[in-house]
């Protein structure tokens, strides 16, 4: 996997790897950036998210699950001295449907975490993660 960025002024930096879709990163006023971006941890938690997101509602299919609605939050804290590395993380799983098996739900969330997802592997090697899920029902 190859990714670039590529200053746009400012603190504005376009990025895009293999798939070819960009990203616009930016920082925040109060370090030179105009805010017109995300920030790059901001891209790892949402890339932890989209990676288990992705193996779960995957896994539920096949476990013909009736999900008709789905959210991963992360919630990641960070430490308070310079570099800021994720120190604990939380992810919360929030699942809509009707008849959701909640075994099938955490066999879901237990194969992205111990099998399929990267991005969790990774961050797991360097802050604990915590994981977590609802079940809505619908009607």
């Amino acid at each position: 996997m190859k990714a670039q960025v590529t200053w746009q002024g400012g603190m504005k930096f376009e990025a895009v790897a293999d798939s070819g879709h960009p990203i616009i990163l930016d920082a925040a006023p109060d370090v030179g950036g105009a805010d017109e971006g995300s920030r790059p941890m901001e891209l790892m938690a949402m890339s932890l998210a989209g990676c288990t997101a992705m193996d779960v509602i995957s896994i539920l299919r096949k476990k013909r699950q009736d999900v008709t609605g789905f959210a991963v939050k992360v919630d990641a804290e960070r430490a308070a001295q310079h570099p800021h590395v994720f120190t604990a993380i939380e992810i919360t799983y929030v699942l809509r449907g009707r008849g959701i098996d909640p075994a099938a739900v955490e066999r879901a969330i237990q194969l992205s975490e111990e099998k399929y997802c990267p991005a969790q592997a990774m961050l797991r090697a360097v802050a604990p993660i915590a994981l977590k899920y609802e079940i809505i029902e619908e009607a």
